[in-house]
């Protein structure tokens, strides 16, 4: 297999993977709705799951990662038609897979220890106050502002520039770039969501599964150029 074919097998087993945690997440910690409760049933909850919800969360926070090579081998695929923003949208790809994963791993590596502390029955109420406190903090900002609205922001941005490099790639129909920002733009909308936009959630959920859908047939296409 040459670099244009392994690179497809990625954009196909990548999203996959991408949607098949997040349905284990969805049916063991009724993730993203969960997101919104209290910090009280938050961390009973994840403290509930066990080893195997904090596996869950590493393996999902790797496939924000493993979106690094990935677009750096996208750029390689696209290097020989001479366009000149690729690297913009490199470095813009790489941004994206860094901010979702840094955003991510905080369930692996912060939130057990919160939990197992804020419940421990020894603990007292001003140690759960301030675990309350740590805990929002870092929702906040790791989730909600480095997780969420950079990696919309910078997934979106990728989404686009390589929507338009397809529609002037011979390796493509150009509908098939066309039909790519679709799912950027609903990516997009995602970054409004805590600014009072109520529907954002929403589509930014369907964008992601329409995204998904979209580098599956990308990645089909190059793996059978």
């Amino acid at each position: 297999m040459n670099i244009t074919q392994w690179t497809g097998l990625l954009l196909i087993l990548l999203p996959i993977a991408f949607n098949v945690l997040f349905f284990l997440l969805q049916r063991t910690f009724e993730y993203p709705d969960i997101l919104r409760k209290p910090t009280d049933y938050i961390l009973s909850r994840f403290n509930a799951g066990g080893k195997r919800l904090v596996l869950i969360w590493y393996s999902f926070a790797l496939t924000g990662l493993l979106f690094v090579p990935t677009s750096v081998l996208v750029h390689q695929v696209f290097a020989g038609n001479n366009i000149p923003y690729l690297s913009l949208a490199t470095t813009i790809g790489v941004l994206a897979g860094l901010v979702q994963f840094m955003g991510l791993i905080r369930w692996t590596f912060l939130v057990p220890y919160l939990a197992e502390t804020y419940l421990e029955p020894k603990s007292s109420q001003a140690t759960r106050d301030s675990i309350a406190v740590v805990f929002q903090a870092f929702h906040r900002y790791a989730g909600s502002a480095i997780g969420e609205h950079l990696g919309y922001l910078c997934t979106s941005l990728w989404t686009a520039f390589i929507a338009l490099a397809i529609t002037q790639s011979p390796l493509f129909n150009a509908w098939l770039g066309w039909l790519g920002f679709i799912p950027a733009i609903g990516i997009f909308v995602g970054v409004f969501e805590e600014g009072g936009f109520k529907a954002a959630g929403a589509i930014n959920a369907i964008s992601y599964i329409l995204w998904s859908i979209w580098l599956i047939g990308v990645g089909v296409v190059l793996l059978y150029r």
